[in-house]
């Protein structure tokens, strides 16, 4: 049985398409060990009541923190969904091509510090593209840069404003996560 970590810092709704992947055997042979949230309060925390999974609140030491936590769990796969710290080089190092994360563009485009949410849907339309989308990639030292390992796209629609883009791209995401995931642990077998 593969496990899963995820770690959030928001509403979390690409954690509950995991949830509800593994639990539907869209996502096989794996469970969710823990979820690791950013900070209380959060609706993630929530969700994983609600699926009873154990809840890790990160707090003012967040690196050796998460060190701690990680080490105790040894998860097969880290998954970032929606955590908005930056993964510690450390934690980098000792989970090489097991920490991944889900972006809502096209990367390299939009991609980088302070581009998250509903700036990133902003940018896309200011700058006019008819095309954007979603992307999973290795986490790495760099906001958004690691390698990419799959992508869907989404037309930009004329009359799309940042929160009708990010509705689209969002089923999108909830839709590629988990496939990425299962493959990911196919290939870990």
């Amino acid at each position: 049985m593969h496990k899963l970590v995820v770690l959030a810092s928001g509403s979390g709704s690409n954690f509950q398409s995991i949830i509800n992947s593994v639990k539907d055997g869209t996502i096989k042979g794996a469970s969710i060990e823990a979820l690791i949230a950013g900070k209380s309060g959060i609706e993630a925390i929530e969700r994983a009541k609600k699926n009873e999974i154990p809840v890790y609140t990160l707090g003012a030491e967040f690196e050796s923190e998460l060190i701690e936590i990680l080490d105790e769990l040894n998860p097969d796969l880290i998954i970032l969904a929606g955590f908005l710290k930056k993964i510690p080089s450390e934690i980098i190092d000792k989970y090489p091509n097991k920490i991944i994360n889900i972006h809502p563009s096209l990367l390299p485009k939009y991609g980088g510090k302070n581009f998250y949410g509903m700036k990133v849907h902003q940018a896309v339309i200011e700058a006019g593209d008819d095309v954007s989308g979603c992307t999973v990639h290795y986490v790495n030292e760099i906001y958004d840069a690691g390698k990419i390992i799959d992508q869907v796209t989404v037309p930009v629609k004329a009359d799309d404003t940042p929160e009708t883009l990010s509705k689209r791209i969002l089923k999108q995401e909830h839709q590629l996560y988990p496939k990425v995931i299962q493959k990911l642990l196919n290939n870990k077998n």
